[in-house]
């Protein structure tokens, strides 16, 4: 165990929670700050955009932990304050009210911040990005049956909110720039069976490029097209990405380059790790940097940059080689995707059909296995993951020795 005495944690999401909570399993127990600019407790993310936008959830029950576990963690809890700078000689953190930490170690788990459209870079009524809990609150007022909501951006998170404000009974148009909305993501086929999907619900699918919020009467009112052209509508959901949320790092000498620029086992050089949206880092199977906006990489890099910090400089680290993985839920059905689907060049069903929206599908590029996706078959797409993580030729090896000979 080293002899750290106090280390913080900036960003109090799912990848700062479990963060401070791997170093307490690990059997640190000197000081531990948890700062966060929401004044919410930790809480969960993925529903905002379903659950709690169309009403299911309740914002309580959005929390990751309740009180009583995390007054287990003895946490010097920072809530409502943001960091303002980090001063790396003095190992000081300087928050936004004022007040100083000392930390001998810390992890940057800040996250990231919506994109917004020109016309809309400070606060308009009518738009909306969704990204925290009073942002998917607001959104919900707009949703009323017979209001007109312009989502703009073709990821997942506008498909789902998309899914969630027709289901409402919204009038629902979907501004995207790409020729197929979600391909990128999820690859060709699944793209197709979801963006059909919307539209068999009543969502409309516009192609172009937002140029700016066209504002009237002091409230967005639609977008002004590129071409000159206007789509109205009677509020404007911008889900156009995220750039993660490291200004405050400016200046400190943490390397940054499209959020925390760590080494492969996330830290980002002596006494500063980060993981989460914020963090990214050499791909081992690649070489290639990365940086992952996805729930499931919050919790699994972050205990990985905790056990790695505790290993102290002369300790055995691990290196951070995650089998990236996703889920979308949208008319009913849950999609989930291991690895890179968008980046295949040929899509392999191996279980179901996607007519009866059952199947499980290897992702291929030159031949060899680089992601994997499914509805409903999650027993087949769990035995492609082991493929995604070798990046392996298709077919296996065992179903090519098992093939017929002539």
């Amino acid at each position: 165990m080293t002899a750290l005495r106090e280390v913080a944690v900036v960003g109090a999401g799912a990848a700062g929670l479990h963060a401070a909570e791997a170093l307490r399993r690990a059997g640190y127990d000197g000081r531990l700050t948890l700062v966060g600019a929401e004044p919410e407790p930790p809480y969960d993310r993925p529903p905002l955009s379903k659950q709690l936008l169309d009403g299911r959830l309740p914002a309580q029950k959005l929390a990751l932990r309740g009180s009583a576990a995390l007054a287990e963690l003895r946490l010097d809890l920072r809530l409502g304050v943001a960091a303002e700078r980090l001063d790396r000689g003095a190992r000081t953190l300087h928050l936004a009210d004022g007040r100083q930490v000392r930390c001998d170690a810390l992890v940057v788990a800040t996250g990231v911040r919506p994109r917004r459209l020109p016309g809309a870079e400070t606060p308009l009524p009518g738009a909306h990005v969704l990204r925290t809990l009073p942002d998917a609150l607001a959104l919900r007022e707009e949703l009323r049956p017979g209001a007109r909501l312009l989502v703009v951006g073709g990821g997942l998170l506008g498909a789902e909110a998309a899914a969630t404000a027709v289901g409402l009974g919204a009038e629902v148009t979907w501004l995207v720039a790409a020729a197929a909305p979600l391909a990128a993501v999820l690859g060709a086929e699944t793209a197709a069976l979801l963006t059909g999907l919307h539209r068999e619900h009543g969502v409309r699918i516009h192609r172009g490029t937002a140029a700016a919020v066209l504002r009237r009467h002091g409230r967005a009112a639609g977008v002004r097209l590129a071409d000159g052209g206007e789509l109205a509508a009677d509020a404007v959901l911008m889900a156009i990405g995220s750039v993660p949320a490291t200004e405050w790092l400016a200046g400190s000498g943490v390397p940054l380059a499209d959020g925390v620029a760590c080494d492969a086992h996330c830290a980002a050089g002596p006494g500063v790790w980060a993981a989460g949206d914020a963090a990214s880092w050499p791909d081992p199977r690649t070489g290639r940097r990365r940086r992952l906006e996805q729930r499931t990489n919050a919790t699994d890099q972050a205990l990985l940059a905790a056990r790695n910090l505790l290993a102290g400089p002369d300790g055995t680290r691990q290196a951070y080689a995650p089998v990236p993985y996703l889920w979308t839920d949208q008319y009913g059905l849950r999609v989930q995707a291991f690895g890179s689907p968008g980046a295949a060049d040929r899509f392999e069903l191996v279980d179901g059909s996607l007519a009866e929206h059952r199947f499980a599908a290897a992702c291929l590029r030159e031949g060899r296995v680089t992601g994997a996706v499914g509805i409903a078959a999650a027993r087949a797409l769990r035995g492609l993951r082991a493929q995604v993580a070798a990046h392996g030729p298709w077919p296996p090896a065992a179903e090519r020795e098992a093939a017929p000979v002539g």
